[in-house]
C-alpha cells in the first residue's frame, strides 16, 4: 500500500516546487509514495517519469523542475515533421537514420541529462541521445521511418523539457541567459568582496568590543550573497562531481568556502574565534573572473549554420512552365532549372544548361582566379557566378551539395578534435583526494587529544592548504599571456591553444591569402611601344575594367576614375573593349587583344593591352607574397619545425611560392578533403600540427589541427572554426605566438610548483596547531598573490 505523504497548506508541488492549490488535489505514486503536485501538467509529467520505470530521477536532481507549458499538447509538434523546416536542424545521418539538433528549456542538472536519455532510448526508432547539459543542448539519432520528430518533441515535452529547434537564434537566447546570469554573479561577487575588503580594514586594525560586533555583522551580510549565489556553480559542480565519483578542484574549493563561512557564522554569533568573510569573498570573485572569461572564449567559438547558409541566397528564379518566378531556395529541388544572374551566388550544385560565365569557387576549391563555365559544366553551390547569366538544370540541394559535405567535414574535424587535459587538473585530481583525507586525520587526532580545538585546527587545515594558489596557477597565467597575445594581433579563441604550441613539430600553410596577400596586383609591365608611359596603359586598363566584378578588375582599382570608357563590351574568357579618349583598345588575352602579336611567356597571369595598330604593353599580374612570410618560414625553421604548403591553387604557382619561401614540400590542387587527409596522416605519424589558412575551403582542416590559425581576413567559417585569430594582416605574430606559448608553460609549472611548495611546508605547522586560522587565512591569500604577480610576468613583451 502506497505510503501519503502529509497534506498542509504549506506544502509545494513536488515536481515544479510551487506551491499547491488549496481546493484540487493532484497525485502521483513515485515509488510507493504519493507526492501532490500544482497542476494537471506537473501531474502528467510526474507519472510519464513514473510509467517509464525513471522514478529515481527525483532521487538526483538538484533543484526543482520547470513546470511544462500549457501548450505542450499532442498537435503542438506536427509542424516540425514538415521537411521544409526540418532543414535547419535535421541532418543525415548515416542510411536511414537522421540526426536532430534540439535546444532543451528545463534542464537544471545532470539528472536531468539521465532522465532524457533513459526515457528517449526506450523509444523504437531512437538509436542514439546525446546530452550537453552545459548548453542545453540535445543531438538525437532516429530513425525517421519508426518515429516521427513531433512524436520525440512531444515525449520530452510529456517528462517536463521544452524542446526548440537549435538554430541561431535558440543558441543566441541561451547563450544571452547563461552571459547575463554570469555577469549578475561576478558583480554580485566584486561588490561583496570591495565592502567586505573595507570592512576587514577596521577589524585587523583595532576594532574591539561593539565595534568588532557590528563589523563582523556587517561582513556576514555583506558576504552571504557571495556565497549563496556567487559561488553557487561550485557548489554544484562539487555535487555532481562527487555523484559521478569524481574529485575535481570544486570539491575542496566548496568545502572551504562552506566551512570558512559556517565557522565565521559561527564566531560572529558566539563572538569567539576568527571570521574569513573577505578571503572567502574575494576567492570566489578570482575564479568567477577565470570561469567567465573561459564562457565567453567558448561562446566567440560556437558556430551556427547561419555561417553557411550565408553563402546561399534566400530566393531562387526557377523556371514553372512558361515563366521564371522568384522562389524560396528550400523549395528548389533536383530536376528544377534555375537562373543565376551576375553578381549572384548559386544555390544548388548543378549543371550549366545554358550561358557562359566565370564562377568564383576559392571558398570550395582553394582556386584564386574564377574559372570560366559554359555548357556541360558542373556548378557548386555557394559559387559566385561573375560575368553573365546562367541557366543551371539542379543536380543536388541542400544536404546533398559539396558545401554540406564540408560542413560535414567540419563536424566530424570537431568531434575529433584532441582535448588535452589541463596539468592543473592533472595535479589537482591527487592533490585534493591528500588534502581531504590529511584534514579528516587532523580532525580526529585533535578531537582526541583536545576536542576545543579540533575545528579550528581542522579549518586551519583546510584553509592553509585550501588550493586556491593552485587553482589560479593555470587560469591566471593563461588569461595574462591570452590577453599579451592579444595586444600583439593574435585572439585566442581556444584555452588549449598555449598548452599545445609549444609541441608543435609540423605547419601547414595556406598559400591564397596567407602566405600571399590574397589580392591580384600589377606585377610587371612590359611597354611594347615606345612613347608610352606605364601609368597610362593602367589608367587605360583600370577605364576598360570599370564596374566589372572580375579579381582581375580589382587588380587596377589604384588607377581608376583616371580616365573614362565608352561602348565597353565584353567577350567571355577573351577580354574586354572599348573605346578610351577617342581611341578603340582592347584587353585581354594575346590573341584577343592584338592577334599576330608574339608575346613573351611570363611566370603569372599575363594579359595584353592592344589598339588597331596591334599590341601596346603587357601586363603581368600575381598574387604577391606577404612581406613578412619568408621570415616567419624561416624562423619556424629555425625551431626545427617542418614546413609544408598546402594549396587548392595550380602547380605552377604553388611552385613558385614555395620556392620563394624556401618551402621543400609542397602540394598544389588539394581538396578540402586531401588537405584533412594530409593532416590525419600527419598526426598518425606522431605529428602535432597546426594550420595556418584563411578560406573556407580550409575550414575541415583547420578544425582537425592541433592548433589553428585564422588570418585577419579570414571567411567567417575559418575564423570561427580556429583556435587563433590574427588581427593584424600578417603572419609575423605567428613567432610571438610560440615564444609567448614557450614562456606561458615554463609559468604555469612555476606557478604549480609554488603552489604545492607551500602547502607542502605550511601544513605541517597548521596540522600540529601552530597556525591560527586567520594566520592560515593570510598564508593562502599571499599564495594566491604571488602566483598571480608571477603570472603576470607575462604582460611584458
Amino acid at each position: 500500500m502506497a505510503q501519503t505523504t502529509p497534506a498542509t497548506e504549506s506544502e509545494t508541488c513536488y515536481h515544479c516546487g510551487l506551491p499547491l492549490p488549496r481546493n484540487k488535489l493532484y497525485v502521483v505514486e513515485l515509488g510507493g509514495i504519493v507526492r501532490r503536485m500544482c497542476c494537471p501538467g506537473c501531474q502528467a509529467v510526474a507519472s510519464a517519469i513514473a510509467d517509464g520505470g525513471l522514478s529515481r530521477f527525483y532521487k538526483y536532481r538538484q533543484s526543482s523542475s520547470q513546470k511544462p507549458s500549457d501548450q505542450a499538447g499532442k498537435d503542438t509538434y506536427l509542424i516540425y515533421d514538415d521537411a521544409d523546416i526540418q532543414a535547419d536542424f535535421v541532418v543525415p545521418f548515416s542510411e536511414g537514420l537522421v540526426q536532430a539538433n534540439l535546444i532543451l528549456q528545463g534542464i537544471t542538472c545532470a539528472a536531468c541529462s539521465w532522465l532524457i536519455e533513459k526515457h528517449l532510448l526506450a523509444i523504437s526508432g531512437v538509436e542514439s541521445v546525446r546530452i550537453n547539459v552545459t548548453s542545453f543542448r540535445a543531438q538525437i539519432i532516429f530513425a525517421p521511418s519508426q518515429v516521427s520528430l513531433s512524436q520525440l518533441m512531444q515525449q520530452l515535452a510529456a517528462i517536463g523539457y521544452t524542446p526548440l529547434p537549435a538554430t541561431d537564434e535558440a543558441h543566441l537566447t541561451v547563450e544571452t541567459r547563461e552571459n547575463r546570469l554570469a555577469l549578475i554573479r561576478l558583480g554580485v561577487a566584486g561588490f561583496g568582496m570591495m565592502q567586505v575588503g573595507m570592512v576587514a580594514v577596521g577589524l585587523y586594525t583595532g576594532a574591539a568590543d561593539q565595534w568588532q560586533v557590528l563589523l563582523r555583522w556587517l561582513s556576514l551580510l555583506l558576504s552571504t550573497p557571495v556565497v549563496f549565489f556567487s559561488a553557487q556553480p561550485f557548489f554544484r559542480a562539487a555535487l555532481r562531481s562527487l555523484k559521478a565519483g569524481q574529485l575535481v578542484m570544486d570539491v575542496p574549493v566548496s568545502l572551504a568556502i562552506a566551512i570558512g563561512y559556517s565557522a565565521s557564522l559561527w564566531a560572529t554569533v558566539t563572538h569567539q574565534g576568527d571570521v574569513y568573510f573577505e578571503s572567502i569573498a574575494m576567492f570566489v570573485f578570482l575564479l568567477l573572473v577565470g570561469r567567465y572569461l573561459e564562457m565567453r572564449s567558448r561562446a566567440r567559438s560556437r558556430v551556427g549554420r547561419s555561417n553557411v547558409a550565408q553563402l546561399l541566397p534566400a530566393v531562387a528564379l526557377r523556371w514553372q512552365v512558361d515563366a521564371w518566378q522568384s522562389v524560396p531556395v528550400r523549395q528548389v529541388q533536383a530536376g528544377d532549372r534555375i537562373r543565376v544572374d551576375a553578381g549572384q551566388n548559386i544555390c544548388a550544385d548543378g549543371v550549366v544548361r545554358t550561358g557562359r560565365s566565370s564562377v568564383s569557387e576559392a571558398f570550395i576549391t582553394g582556386e584564386s582566379r574564377p574559372v570560366a563555365k559554359r555548357v556541360g559544366d558542373t556548378v557548386i553551390a555557394g559559387s559566385e557566378n561573375i560575368d553573365s547569366p546562367l541557366e543551371v538544370d539542379v543536380v543536388a540541394v541542400g544536404s546533398g551539395t559539396r558545401l554540406s559535405a564540408v560542413v560535414r567535414l567540419i563536424e566530424q574535424a570537431e568531434a575529433d578534435k584532441p582535448h588535452r587535459l589541463a596539468i592543473a587538473d592533472r595535479v589537482a585530481r591527487y592533490f585534493v583526494a591528500t588534502v581531504l583525507l590529511v584534514c579528516a586525520g587532523v580532525f580526529a587526532t585533535w578531537w582526541w587529544l583536545d576536542a576545543s580545538r579540533a575545528l579550528w585546527v581542522a579549518l586551519s587545515v583546510l584553509v592553509v592548504t585550501c588550493p586556491c594558489a593552485l587553482a589560479l596557477a593555470m587560469p591566471t597565467a593563461l588569461t595574462t599571456a591570452t590577453e599579451a597575445l592579444r595586444k600583439q594581433g593574435l585572439l585566442i579563441t581556444r584555452g588549449h591553444v598555449l598548452e599545445s604550441a609549444p609541441t608543435i613539430t609540423r605547419v601547414l600553410f595556406d598559400k591564397t591569402g596567407t602566405l600571399t596577400t590574397g589580392n591580384l596586383s600589377v606585377a610587371e609591365i612590359n611597354i611594347a611601344r615606345r612613347g608610352l608611359q606605364e601609368n597610362e596603359v593602367l589608367s587605360i586598363a583600370a577605364a576598360l575594367e570599370e564596374g566589372c566584378r572580375h579579381p582581375i578588375a580589382r587588380a587596377f582599382g589604384a588607377w581608376a576614375n583616371t580616365m573614362r570608357a565608352s561602348d565597353v563590351q565584353q567577350t567571355l574568357g577573351a577580354g574586354v573593349e572599348g573605346s578610351v579618349q577617342g581611341t578603340y583598345y582592347r584587353l585581354g588575352r594575346a590573341e584577343f587583344a592584338a592577334p599576330g602579336c608574339s608575346v613573351p611567356a611570363a611566370q603569372g597571369l599575363q594579359i595584353c593591352l592592344g589598339d588597331e595598330q596591334g599590341l601596346l604593353a603587357s601586363i603581368v599580374l600575381d598574387d604577391p607574397i606577404r612581406d613578412d612570410a619568408a621570415k616567419v618560414v624561416a624562423a619556424l625553421q629555425a625551431r626545427g619545425i617542418a614546413v609544408e604548403l598546402l594549396s587548392g591553387d595550380a602547380e605552377a604557382n604553388v611552385a613558385r611560392v614555395a620556392a620563394n619561401l624556401g618551402i621543400d614540400t609542397y602540394r598544389a590542387g588539394a581538396t578540402p578533403e586531401d588537405k584533412l587527409s594530409h593532416l590525419a596522416h600527419c598526426q598518425a605519424q606522431g605529428d602535432t600540427v597546426a594550420m595556418v589558412g584563411d578560406g573556407i575551403n580550409d575550414v575541415p582542416v583547420l578544425a582537425k589541427a592541433d592548433v589553428s590559425v585564422a588570418m585577419a581576413r579570414a571567411s567567417e567559417l575559418a575564423a570561427t572554426h580556429a583556435d587563433v585569430l590574427l588581427l593584424a594582416d600578417s603572419v609575423l605574430p605567428i613567432e610571438f605566438l610560440l615564444n609567448k606559448a614557450e614562456q606561458t608553460r615554463r609559468v604555469i609549472w612555476q606557478n604549480l610548483s609554488l603552489s604545492v611548495l607551500y602547502n607542502v611546508l605550511a601544513l605541517p605547522l597548521a596540522a600540529c596547531g601552530l597556525v591560527a586560522p586567520w594566520a592560515a587565512a593570510i598564508g593562502m591569500t599571499t599564495s594566491s598573490l604571488v602566483v598571480v604577480f608571477n603570472a603576470l610576468r607575462l604582460a611584458r613583451r
